[in-house]
């Protein structure tokens, strides 16, 4: 089963309407909206700072969320982790105090760090690695290690990845009642 750890007094919250898999590690701070899910042995650490995921997105195994305290960061209040609705996360990323905006998708093994935003609709690719505070403009494509964007998607596209976010919704609800959970 999932497990669910406060931290200094705040709790995960969790929607009912989610499908948080066997595996999952939950700690502190934690907000996981409707329809969204967290995939087979993820861990999403809100110890010191905030974590929030919106609605319809998945976060998908073995990824790791996290956040920063301020601490030797020179940002006294640090930095939260926040992922918009619609969001498809690949397998084994990390997300750490960055944002992502809705209706994008980080592909596999990516890596997102502090302070990086990600435009809305953009696709980060499979191992790529944004950097500590850069700002990836909307339907962007981005690959490399650091990123680059190589290519503006036309503002259409952003229903394709809207749409695999509802793939990825639909085959939770099936996990989640195949599993009896």
């Amino acid at each position: 089963m999932s497990q669910r750890f406060g931290f200094k007094g705040k709790f995960p919250n969790v929607s009912d309407d989610c499908f948080i898999a066997p595996g999952v590690c939950l700690v502190g701070d934690v907000m996981i909206s409707e329809g969204s899910a967290v995939w087979y042995n993820s861990v999403l650490r809100g110890d010191v700072n905030y974590i929030r995921i919106g609605k319809y997105s998945n976060i998908q195994d073995g990824t790791i969320v996290h956040a920063n305290s301020g601490r030797g960061s020179g940002l006294p209040n640090g930095l939260p982790t926040i992922v918009g609705d619609y969001v498809s996360v690949g397998h084994n990323c990390v997300l750490h105090a960055c944002t992502i905006e809705d209706a994008c998708l980080i592909g596999m093994s990516a890596v997102v760090m502090d302070g990086a935003v990600i435009g809305k609709g953009s696709i980060v690719g499979a191992g790529t690695v944004v950097t500590k505070g850069t700002i990836i403009p909307p339907l962007s494509v981005v690959i490399g290690i650091p990123s680059k964007v190589i290519k503006t998607l036309p503002e259409e596209s952003l229903k394709e990845r809207i749409e695999h976010a509802k793939h990825y919704y639909r085959l939770a609800m099936e996990n989640k009642q195949s599993l009896g959970l």
